[in-house]
């Protein structure tokens, strides 16, 4: 069997500018977004799984339905420190976005919370407790 290697993760979006804002909160960085622009990736370095953010009009159009976001975490982000996971969630939630579970010591072992994009698209936010 062929090795494979996961290149990216996409999410669709109705409001590019503000799904740039809410992942730029987590620490993506991504190039200005262009009015009317239907897709956008996050710089990254090379190696690195990309994050795609693509205009629900462009998917809807590709699928011939609308895109619905997943009720479950479709990817999880490892942060740096459980104070990172922590400070994430705050600026998600001072930005007025969705935390939908506040940061916890997890069973696992790590610091952990769960956030929601402004389509619903839920995001882990992780890191070891030691």
């Amino acid at each position: 069997m062929p090795r494979i290697k996961l290149d990216a993760v996409s999410v669709t979006s109705r409001d590019m500018a503000r799904s740039v804002k809410f992942y730029e909160l987590i620490g993506f960085d991504f190039p200005k977004v262009a009015a009317g622009q239907d897709h956008i990736e996050a710089v990254t370095r090379p190696g690195e799984v990309r994050l795609m953010i693509d205009s629900a009009d462009l998917i809807e159009g590709i699928l011939g339905r609308k895109p619905v976001p997943s009720t479950h975490s479709a990817f999880a982000i490892l942060c740096e420190t459980p104070a990172a996971v922590d400070a994430a969630a705050a600026a998600i939630g001072k930005a007025e976005f969705t935390v939908v579970r506040q940061p916890w010591d997890a069973f696992w072992g790590q610091r952990y919370a769960v956030v929601a994009d402004p389509e619903g698209y839920m995001v882990d936010l992780f890191a070891p407790l030691s």
